[in-house]
């Protein structure tokens, strides 16, 4: 019985995608027989609607739940929050000590704007860089969300996503008079940037990009891009809603010293509540005052109360060197099965976030049959692994254990030619594709 799976068709049917959340739909991971929802999380354990009990070892709320599910003192802030009423006409005093909060962690910046999610934020960030440049268009590279201002990249070349992290987005309903207004270059690649300022001389006003995503941190192209930004007048906005607070607290541009004109950040900032940031320099900052940027919920007291909680443990528990630790101890030891196995796959991202990249042959096959095996072992897991401070060495041990009786029967399946025969079910989706 998989009562998650049935209630998944019938979300399907009522809701257009099925969820809110592409990576959380059940086709990411196993097609008709992921659990799909939960009735219960704490820690690093997620119960099902039939009540079966599973080891997250996979996205952790999307990367959010950085301190584990249902962190007790977070959980205090929040519920103290909510019995003195989480909103009013008055504003909530915790937003001032939140935005102090975030520039002492940012010694380069003066001011921040917040927001509920990480999408909202990076739009904010562009629309706020774009007020202070007084210039339309955005070079960027990375992953920066839903909106009509980084789908429009697809409206000239419906492959310029492909790269940047999902293929197969569609531009649909965004404005086609957009087209040309975002220009897409690679991660490492200055040359791309400097053919994008050499052809858009006095329009380019936003550099946008993650500081780290799979590759390496490049340092070199890092500065060169802040070099051409300063050179051009554009604003060079670090996009930091997913590496933000993995590697220390605040976000990890300021481990190299590097200086954007403003960051943003999300996800781990409120362990699973809402909240998101935008945190710049006043200079470019003031510019919200010359826009229009505004919202009800923003105001909202839960998400503040969340993130100063969050940030409070960062820096007493140490956090983001438990994150680090362990995220090296299990690229470390999946390294070592891939090796003993035989296997072309390898582990790549920020250390806290551990990504494995499958280079055999069908590589969706093989990420299907790992993530069915694991999950009969009773381990949520796929290719990408959101590290907690609730993931203790005992249980990333047995999840390592776990893996490597899969990853030995999945290379054994593979030199016998067996491989499709361990599939139960569809294989799973790579990227952006319709359900219905």
């Amino acid at each position: 019985m998989n009562t998650g799976a049935k209630l998944w068709n019938k979300a399907k049917k009522i809701i257009p995608g099925g969820n809110q959340l592409l990576s959380k739909r059940s086709e990411m991971f196993l097609p008709d027989a992921w659990p799909a929802y939960y009735k219960k999380a704490l820690g690093v354990e997620v119960w099902d609607l039939d009540d079966r009990r599973y080891i997250d070892m996979s996205i952790m709320g999307m990367g959010t739940c950085v301190l584990g599910y249902a962190n007790k003192e977070v959980h205090q802030a929040v519920t103290k929050a909510i019995n003195a009423g989480s909103m009013a006409t008055l504003n909530c005093y915790e937003e001032v000590e939140l935005a102090q909060k975030l520039i002492d962690l940012h010694p380069w910046a003066n001011m921040v704007r917040f927001a509920r999610t990480g999408g909202e934020a990076c739009s904010m960030a562009i629309r706020i860089g774009r007020a202070a440049s007084r210039k339309d268009k955005v070079a960027f590279c990375g992953y920066h969300g839903w909106s009509d201002w980084y789908l429009a990249a697809n409206l000239a070349d419906a492959g310029n996503l492909n790269q940047q992290l999902l293929p197969g987005l569609e531009p649909l309903g965004v404005p086609r008079a957009l087209k040309k207004t975002v220009l897409p270059f690679m991660y490492g690649n200055l040359n791309e940037l400097e053919e994008i300022v050499s052809k858009n001389k006095n329009e380019l006003g936003v550099i946008m990009m993650e500081v780290q995503r799979h590759k390496e941190i490049d340092l070199e192209f890092l500065k060169g891009a802040r070099k051409i930004a300063d050179r051009t007048g554009a604003v060079l906005i670090f996009d930091e809603v997913t590496s933000g607070f993995r590697l220390r607290p605040g976000g990890m541009h300021v481990l190299y010293n590097l200086v954007p004109d403003v960051v943003v950040l999300g996800k781990a900032l409120g362990n699973g509540f809402p909240i998101a940031a935008v945190v710049g320099k006043k200079k470019v900052m003031q510019a919200a005052q010359e826009t229009f940027i505004s919202s009800t919920f923003w105001s909202e007291r839960v998400g503040f109360a969340a993130a100063l909680e969050v940030i409070r443990q960062f820096e007493t528990k140490l956090v983001a060197r438990h994150l680090v630790s362990m995220g090296n101890y299990i690229k470390k030891n999946l390294t070592e099965i891939f090796f003993s196995q035989g296997l072309n796959m390898e582990v790549v991202g920020i250390s806290s976030a551990p990504c494995l990249v499958i280079k055999e042959d069908e590589p969706l096959v093989i990420k299907t049959v790992f993530t069915q095996e694991m999950l009969s072992r009773g381990f949520l897991a796929g290719t990408l692994i959101y590290v907690s401070l609730a993931h203790t060495k005992k249980i990333v041990d047995q999840y390592l254990k776990a893996a490597a009786e899969v990853l030995g029967s999945i290379a054994q399946a593979i030199r016998k030619g067996r491989l499709k025969k361990m599939l139960k079910g569809p294989v799973c989706h790579g990227g952006f594709k319709r359900l219905n």
